[in-house]
């Protein structure tokens, strides 16, 4: 049987993960994502994060959080229940889910334009987890372009050239066909993760899960690798 390439001269194994800012469970999932890959640091890895519109039917402006809890569970103390679960989910993670700050349901179209506009110049994930951050534990208005800029600033980017950026259209286009594209592939659910192309696993799972993924996803891609160049 020959040996797994080691991390050093194996290319690196995409993983790209499907999720959105406001999904509570992408906040978490991103968290355990995390602690898989430092329970597997022989496996050379390459995550790219790739958006998924929960909410595509929210305008760009956004609408009151209560209206939106009224309209997909029926009513806030519905929604306050389930949460109840999420926020201590989150805790064990060593993350803030302050569901009382919240008062803004946002569309999430800019906010995947700049974790896309990261790639260029600074780190999408620190970009996304920034993101996450100001909706989960401190209720800001992702709505708010000044609120986008500053983050964007927060993650070392241009915060001029964002704010212009976000004034245009400019991947708009993009980011609702790639979010398109992964509802068309059959995920109507997030987060989830696929591993070197192939093997997808969907949901916020424990580390050690991901991490056994990860690993039968380096196997996986280890061997279509070596076919291609056969």
């Amino acid at each position: 049987m020959s040996a797994m390439p080691d991390a050093e001269t194996s290319p690196a194994m995409p993983i790209d993960v499907v999720s959105d800012v406001v999904c509570p469970w992408c906040f978490i999932g991103k968290r355990r994502l995390e602690k898989a890959l430092a329970l597997r640091p022989d496996i050379a890895v390459e995550v790219r994060w790739r958006p998924y519109l929960l909410n595509p039917w929210i305008p760009r402006e956004g609408i009151d959080r209560k209206t939106y809890l009224e309209t997909k569970f029926g009513s806030v103390e519905r929604y306050a229940a389930i949460a109840q679960r999420i926020s201590e989910a989150a805790a064990s993670e060593g993350l803030t889910y302050r569901l009382d700050k919240i008062a803004r349901q946002p569309s999430t179209i800019d906010c995947h334009r700049l974790i896309l506009w990261a790639g260029n110049t600074g780190d999408p994930g620190r970009m996304k987890q920034r993101l996450m951050e100001l909706y989960f534990a401190e209720g800001a208005d992702l709505t708010d372009r000044e609120v986008l800029v500053g983050a964007a600033v927060d993650c070392g980017m241009d915060g001029d050239l964002v704010r212009q950026l976000l004034a245009s259209d400019a991947d708009v286009a993009r980011i609702e066909q790639e979010a398109n594209s992964a509802k068309e592939a059959g995920i109507d659910g997030v987060p989830c993760f696929i591993f070197g192309n192939m093997l997808a696993v969907s949901g916020a799972q424990d580390p050690a899960y991901l991490a056994d993924a990860m690993g039968r996803g380096a196997a996986q891609y280890a061997r279509q690798r070596a076919r291609e160049l056969t």
